[in-house]
């Protein structure tokens, strides 16, 4: 089991939508909670960050069945971010792989601009140190590029979604063995790490985040068991393309070819690098 921990009213809804799944235990903080129960814990609101940094909560009992193994969502700029170090600090003896949700910074202004640029940097250092197993930084910019399609009142919903499925997919990866592939251990040193969906005819990447260096990319393919079963040819063509990708002693390419009942081939890819990412989101021009 995987504990699922959203944080803040953003982080929370991107939680709850493992809830239906066996898979995990869910649970969610936040301000909009009428009352502390087993899954949900409520969290005072304030008027500045400092005040949250000094009355950071205790939620050792709240979190006193969490499994080993813990998936923590924040969205930076939300003023409930201030409460991520104490409450991380209080899950320390975890693995925790933190989900972090880059807003569009370039319309934050005063305290929000403050507390995402601290967050964005703080937490990643937190993983670099080896405090947390990893973070993964995900672009709403990105996501909306990536979908295109995105209506006002979905907005946040339809990208919600997309990182749930392409999270609990990581997951599934990650605990399964492929039909072929060589699937490379991560290094102890990268645990920066980003998502990115496939284009399959030419494995093209759409990140969800535009790391500034790679160091590791590892490649998820969902191939139709049909086609596992005819294609002679299949396999070659996959490596082929994989080989064509820019990999040396400091970049390098790993993959793992998965069977889906689904009639549609799709892929995911990871990116993972040592440096920590200080640049705004590169979005096509």
């Amino acid at each position: 089991m995987i504990s699922m921990i959203g944080l803040g009213s953003g982080g929370s809804q991107i939680a709850q939508k493992f809830s239906t799944m066996s898979q995990y235990n869910v649970y969610c903080l936040n301000n909009s909670v009428k009352r502390t129960s087993k899954y949900k814990f409520k969290l005072k609101s304030y008027e500045t960050p400092e005040e949250y940094d000094e009355n950071v909560p205790d939620v050792s009992k709240f979190f006193k069945d969490v499994d080993d193994q813990i998936q923590f969502f924040v969205v930076g700029a939300s003023l409930s971010s201030n409460y991520a170090l104490g409450i991380l600090e209080q899950l320390k003896h975890k693995q925790i792989d933190l989900i972090y949700i880059k807003p569009d910074t370039e319309l934050l202004a005063g305290v929000p601009r403050l507390i995402e640029n601290a967050a964005f940097g703080i937490l990643q250092e937190y993983a670099r140190s080896g405090l947390l197993n990893s973070i993964t930084l995900i672009s709403n910019l990105k996501l909306e590029e990536i979908i295109h399609n995105v209506p006002i009142k979905e907005y946040y919903d339809t990208l919600n979604t997309m990182i749930q499925s392409t999270v609990h997919y990581i997951n599934y990866f990650e605990h399964n063995e492929p039909e072929i592939g060589v699937l490379a251990k991560p290094s102890e040193i990268c645990r920066v790490k980003t998502f990115g969906v496939l284009d399959m005819k030419k494995l093209e990447e759409k990140w969800f985040f535009d790391l500034d260096i790679d160091r590791e990319v590892c490649y998820y393919l969902c191939i139709n068991k049909e086609k596992l079963e005819t294609d002679g040819g299949l396999h070659r063509r996959m490596v082929k393309m994989l080989k064509e990708k820019p990999h040396n002693a400091f970049r390098k390419i790993s993959y793992g070819i998965y069977e889906t009942e689904t009639g549609k081939d799709f892929g995911f890819c990871v990116a993972r690098t040592n440096v920590v990412q200080k640049t705004l989101d590169k979005l096509k021009q």
